[in-house]
């Protein structure tokens, strides 16, 4: 009995301490986030501009360079939010095609056993193209919470299109607060993967430029499917894509500045090119904002790796493994 009574407490002790590393690293997690000095941008005085409302019941997920809120029910995102500037497009880092699930979606991301043989493309919401600036900000783009499942036809013709038009915006512009995502409120949806990864029927794209004197915002919202029409055809004002999503975009917009630039949007005032790179560098203010944030995320991701480790050891201690996954805790 005595022997018993030893290893309980040995047991009880290691629990103890398993659980208080797990709460040090969590507080370190917050505070390797994207720094305060990251969110000093062009954008003025108005933090996390490019923000949505959150969602009821979504987990809202930081990686480099974009935020994302992960629908549980559907397996994807129902925003992906970040800034673009001028210097970012200009970035050259190679594509890295590193296709991963996320390991901060609690609950667990889709996999990419859920696509397999599908005939979906694994159709990125924050764009790789977008995320030159930094090789850790491009391989962030490839966890697939950032994934949703796309017509080939879609996901390599109209929507290609688009992402490279937005690139041309925040060029023209000096920077551009983007939300994109699947629409969400016209189910039920099929599904693929043991996960049961919903198959969106549209997506949406929101730009806002709000760095000059002609603030502006503008909208698209695209069938899940190949197309022939020109982009000019899908826009619309911000107002109309939240009456469709559902979503509310920029609530950190003053009220007057919100009520104005969402309720309108003129297709002249945006040029309809498709972005091509000039071969200009990035000035040496982005390259050392890309470096110092990139060390950042890769520390935060080993953490995260440790956190998950630590978590399962904890449950395996106390015996109920089978219960936390049942919850999704694992």
């Amino acid at each position: 009995m005595a022997k018993r009574s030893k290893k309980k407490k040995h047991l009880l002790r290691k629990i103890i301490i398993t659980l208080l590393v797990m709460v040090i690293l969590f507080i370190v997690l917050c505070f390797l986030t994207p720094s305060e000095a990251a969110e000093d941008t062009a954008s003025g005085t108005i933090q996390h501009l490019e923000l949505p409302a959150p969602v009821a019941g979504e987990q809202i997920i930081e990686h480099m360079g974009y935020t994302l809120s992960y629908n549980e029910e559907n397996e994807v995102a129902s925003w992906v939010a970040y800034e673009l500037t001028r210097n970012e497009v200009l970035g050259t880092s190679e594509r890295a095609d590193d296709f991963r699930e996320d390991p901060m979606v609690i609950t667990g991301s889709a996999t990419l056993s859920d696509y397999r043989s599908s005939g979906y493309d694994r159709g990125h919401l924050a764009p790789a193209a977008d995320f030159k600036w930094s090789d850790n900000a491009m391989s962030d783009t490839f966890y697939m919470s950032n994934m949703t499942p796309q017509e080939p036809s879609f996901n390599r013709g109209i929507w290609a299109d688009l992402e490279a038009v937005v690139r041309t915006f925040a060029y023209d512009n000096g920077i551009v607060y983007v939300v994109t995502g699947p629409v969400l409120t016209d189910g039920p949806y099929e599904t693929i993967g043991s996960n049961e990864v919903s198959i969106p029927k549209n997506f949406y794209k929101t730009i806002l430029d709000y760095s000059g004197s002609e603030r502006k915002g503008i909208a698209f919202v695209l069938p899940n499917e190949g197309s022939d029409k020109s982009l000019q055809s899908y826009a619309m004002s911000i107002d109309d894509a939240e009456r469709i999503t559902g979503l509310d975009f920029y609530p950190s917009l003053p009220d007057e500045d919100e009520e104005r630039i969402e309720s309108q949007f003129s297709i002249a005032d945006w040029s309809f090119n498709q972005f091509v790179p000039t071969g200009e560098l990035p000035d040496e203010d982005a390259l050392q904002y890309a470096a110092n944030d990139s060390k950042a995320n890769e520390i935060k991701n080993q953490l995260i790796t440790l956190f998950v480790s630590l978590k399962t050891t904890v449950f395996e201690y106390l015996g109920v493994e089978d219960l936390a996954r049942s919850l999704g805790l694992l």
